[in-house]
């Protein structure tokens, strides 16, 4: 164990600081790279958040630190060499996370200073359920689906618009009054019940067994043959967009009303 991971974040001087937040630094590229390019976690998601969460806690006690920590500014993964690529219109960021009332109240704080609102007269919000899988960007042109991309670093994601044209929950073409452009962007991920039949499959044939079903869900996805994507029982759903020629929404409600009619 590194030297000083059990000392508690307001007890470090900033020597102590510094080796520690280097450590953890460099901890947490490595199980990026295992999740996000070789979909093989060595870690759960707990373990890893807490990870993430005393780099943060480190860097928030002493600032100066930020810059020599790139993992906080980082944004998933290089794309894999083996995909063409893809840049985003928009940026493709990833959610914060929230792990008690405090981050909540913290969040509503943010939102009402950025919006100029009063919190106390409440703020209405949409929640929406959070699924674990991988992050795709869907573009349609003229209401055709044209390409398909993960995430990535958030700049640049890589092409998988022919493993995505193989999952039933996305449409190739859009119906009603849609943009003339619109990215998409939402989560692929894989039942529990997909997850353990594949599992039983891939055990039967001495072939590689699956951690999780978020990384069932990448290992399927981020296929150089599309049929085997297609053998794979994947799901698709929209919380969001990218690139818009026309937003006629007001709230995230009105947008996810319109998805459905789209």
């Amino acid at each position: 164990m590194p030297k000083y991971r059990d000392k508690p974040v307001q007890s470090f001087n900033i020597f102590e600081a510094e080796e520690e937040v280097l450590s953890l630094d460099s901890e947490i590229s490595i199980h990026d790279k295992m999740y996000y390019q070789n979909d093989a976690p060595e870690i759960d998601d707990a373990s890893y958040d807490r990870l993430r969460r005393r780099l943060e806690g480190l860097v928030q006690r002493f600032p100066e630190l930020a810059k020599i920590t790139p993992t906080l500014q980082r944004v998933g993964t290089t794309p894999s060499p083996s995909f063409s690529k893809v840049t985003h219109r928009e940026p493709m960021l990833s959610l914060a996370n929230a792990f008690d009332d405090a981050d909540v109240n913290d969040f509503l704080s943010r939102v009402g200073r950025f919006l100029s609102l009063d919190i106390a007269q409440g703020i209405e919000i949409v929640a929406e359920p959070k699924i674990d899988g991988v992050s795709a960007s869907l573009r349609y042109e003229k209401g055709l689906f044209v390409v398909g991309a993960t995430r990535g670093d958030g700049t640049v994601g890589e092409d998988i618009t022919d493993n995505l044209r193989t999952i039933k929950d996305i449409p190739q073409s859009l119906t009603g009054d849609f943009p003339e452009t619109l990215e998409v962007r939402g989560e692929i991920y894989m039942s529990k019940t997909a997850f353990y039949e594949l599992n039983s499959t891939q055990m039967g044939s001495n072939s590689k067994v699956f951690a999780n079903p978020r990384n069932a869900a990448a290992g399927s996805l981020r296929q150089l043959d599309a049929t085997i994507t297609a053998s794979r029982k994947l799901n698709f759903f929209a919380y969001s967009w990218g690139e818009i020629s026309e937003l006629k929404a007001d709230n995230q409600s009105q947008f996810l009303e319109m998805l459905s009619k789209w």
